[in-house]
């Protein structure tokens, strides 16, 4: 009856007049709603109403998933049409759901795979859904800053109820197919093997009208019984994080709102709002992350071409951080030797691979066979032995040149010819570490962030004789551990902690020209950060971070300058090193679970006065957000400058992953094509003559003038 390139529709049997429409994109593994798939679905459409011989219809899937959602590489084209077009394109794409609906034969959508997003969409447009057992659906459009177009937020309160549309649409969370059943969001659950045959004859009893299709489809035309209680908590859930994240309380005042509306109508407002959500920040901004990590994860598949097998890895050094990066090892599958000259550390390390897994049995992500196996996998020594086989080895001891130099050096004799050292460091010179080596191709930084397990981002940090098989290796085995390894070029700070030494002397130079450090804090977490820069420089510690700062300050000077007392210096010089003493910028003490709580430090002010040689004076948060976020900007545009990363992506995937950048910003590089560079220049440029750390780049000036942006 009909072939396309995405799906085909076939007569199935004749004499009962059972057409299927199948998905089967052609040269893909999944099934995805593009533009492509929305025309053919529309030809398809046509050719089923056009033929009198079909009296019922399958919808179908000839792949392992049914349909996965939309193409989200299509959202930054469309998102980039006015509210008004973009309305109207999206109600276009949304009538085809509709013209499902509306054929004058029972459909039935069979969903032996993941169905999610606009997939799941379609199937609500069926009037009954066969799921196989091992199947998935959801709706998960708010992690992308927008909520279901295509007709979701009116058909699923029309099928399951409100409170089930408003709970799974709010949370974006995927449903296994016993949640889906009781729900009332499917009607029926089988064996995958089973799925396709039952839901033929659930079609042929609609057909033979031992089902009443009919009242179904009725159903779906009128309004919704409207659920105070479920409202009221949905509200509650999405207004938390409203501000930043507007979808899903625009999600719950839409459903809300088109309660009492027949579908045409509710799906007209559904449009209207599905526009305006998709011009916000927070789409615009998560839209750019989810294309970032794909663009990751093809460099990854690149770099893994060339990477060579990692079957044994070792961590030199044990305690917290070595503990963590072994756990990683184990628990992906790389068993690991875990090698201390202290029994005590290696105890530490142990102890906390052993924490890290009773949290994964208790939360009942692994079983304790799991746990204990992977506890096994890593085998702690005080010497060499078992090196010689080992294909990386991940040095972790203190960050000392001296220290690590000779570690390197010792464990470089006792390896084989192919094995890779990676240096676990934050601001040492990868080539000064790898000077004295006698195999330098084979060493890189692998720069891990603490919490390990926790952080999902690792710097592979590229030296000036690293080979590209090494870096290869380093970052399949980092993707191999479940990170995101993003290579950069050796530098002080490389590229997360030098942006972020920017931020920071934005802070210190706030606090110099009179600013309240706690106000400060609270106009930054207003803004979106996890916690202030205060707040931050207590977590790190402000001896490592003082440290840090003079060690990256100083590789740029006439553009970075601390100076010889700021707010950092000062409290780490008074021995106030926040978390790890208990008094810092703030003071803190052990709750019962023995987690930092964190309260006002009386003298704080007092001592800060000491550096504020003109006192204190109020800023507003504005004044705050630029002062601090500007240097992340120039610092970031000057790390792309400079070849530290290669691509803006590279670049702002970093400082989300790696230091929690607000996802609603989507990076400091996207922040600055969000305020547009002409204003980020002239703001610079308000900023620059008192300060070199505000003054733009020569090609910032010229993107500005030209127009142009990052992304």
């Amino acid at each position: 009856m009909y072939k396309g390139t995405t799906l085909s529709v076939d007569v199935v049997d004749g004499m009962a007049g059972v057409a299927e429409l199948c998905f089967d994109r052609q040269g893909a593994s999944v099934n995805k709603l593009d533009r492509l798939t929305l025309q053919e679905l529309n030809a398809a459409l046509d050719a089923v109403a056009a033929n009198n011989s079909v009296h019922g219809l399958l919808v179908s899937s000839a792949k392992d998933s049914f349909i996965v959602g939309a193409d989200i590489f299509e959202f930054v084209e469309m998102f980039g049409k006015s509210e008004d077009d973009l309305a109207a394109y999206n109600a276009g794409c949304s009538t085809v759901f509709t013209r499902l609906d509306d054929l004058p034969i029972p459909t039935v959508a069979v969903l032996d795979g993941l169905a999610l997003g606009g997939g799941f969409e379609l199937a609500l447009a069926a009037d009954y859904r066969v799921m196989a057992d091992s199947a998935q659906v959801g709706l998960p459009e708010v992690s992308l800053g927008i909520f279901p177009g295509y007709g979701g937020t009116v058909r699923l309160p029309r099928v399951a109820g409100m409170a089930t549309a408003l709970d799974w649409i709010v949370s974006g969370a995927s449903k296994t197919a016993k949640a889906a059943l009781e729900a009332r969001a499917v009607d029926q659950v089988h064996p995958r093997e089973q799925a396709r045959e039952q839901a033929l004859t659930l079609l042929h009893a609609a057909i033979a009208g031992e089902e009443d299709w009919r009242a179904r489809h009725r159903r779906r035309l009128g309004g919704v019984e409207s659920d105070a209680a479920a409202l009221a908590q949905a509200r509650k859930t999405a207004g938390r994080n409203a501000r930043h994240l507007p979808a899903a309380l625009a999600a719950v005042e839409l459903i809300e709102r088109a309660a009492a509306e027949g579908r045409d109508q509710a799906l007209a407002l559904e449009s209207r709002a599905f526009a305006r959500i998709a011009k916000t920040q927070a789409a615009s901004s998560l839209v750019g992350i989810f294309l970032n990590d794909q663009f990751l994860k093809k460099k990854g598949k690149e770099y893994a071409r060339i990477a060579r097998p990692v079957r044994q890895a070792a961590v030199l050094g044990a305690g917290i951080m070595g503990g963590g990066i072994a756990y990683q090892s184990a628990v992906r599958g790389t068993p690991v030797l875990m090698k201390d000259i202290a029994q005590k550390q290696l105890d530490i390390g142990k102890s906390e691979a052993a924490k890290l897994l009773n949290r994964q049995v208790e939360g009942g992500r692994i079983g304790r066979d799991k746990a204990d196996a992977v506890l096994a996998a890593i085998r702690p020594t005080l010497d060499y032995s078992g090196f010689g086989a080992v294909d990386v080895v991940i040095e972790a001891v203190v960050e000392n040149m001296g220290l690590k130099k000779k570690v390197l050096a010792e464990v470089e004799a006792l390896t084989g010819n192919d094995a890779i050292l990676a240096s676990n460091t934050s601001s040492l010179s990868i080539a000064e570490l790898g000077a004295d080596l006698r195999r330098p191709q084979n060493f890189v930084g692998m720069h891990f962030f603490n919490p390990v397990p926790v952080m999902p981002l690792v710097e592979v940090i590229r030296g000036p004789r690293t080979s590209p098989e090494a870096v290869a290796t380093t970052v399949a085995y980092a993707a191999a551990m479940g990170k995101t390894p993003i290579v950069v070029k050796d530098g002080a700070g490389f590229l997360v902690n030098r942006i972020l030494t920017a931020y920071i002397l934005g802070f210190v130079g706030l606090v110099r020209d009179g600013a309240d450090f706690e106000q400060v804090d609270a106009a930054m977490e207003a803004f979106g950060w996890p916690m202030g820069p205060a707040y931050l420089q207590d977590v790190i510690g402000m001896d490592t971070a003082s440290h840090v700062v003079e060690i990256i300050a100083a590789a740029h000077p006439g553009r970075m300058d601390a100076g010889a007392n700021n707010a950092v210096s000062l409290m780490a010089g008074l021995g106030r090193f926040g978390q790890k003493n208990g008094i810092g910028f703030y003071r803190y003490e052990p709750d019962p679970r023995g987690k930092p709580v964190k309260s006002p430090a009386a003298d704080t002010h007092d001592i800060l006065s000491r550096i504020q040689p003109h006192g204190r004076r109020a800023f507003t948060p504005a004044e705050i957000v630029e002062r601090t976020m500007l240097p992340m900007v120039i610092e970031a545009a000057l790390c792309l400058e400079d070849g530290v990363a290669e691509s803006a992506q590279e670049v702002d995937m970093a400082l989300i992953l790696g230091l929690g950048f607000p996802r609603h910003i989507g990076g400091a590089l996207r922040y600055a094509d969000f305020l547009g560079l002409r204003h980020v220049v002239e703001r610079c440029d308000a900023l620059g003559e008192a300060d070199p750390l505000y003054r733009p780049t020569a090609r910032m000036r010229a993107m500005a003038a030209a127009g142009q942006t990052y992304f």
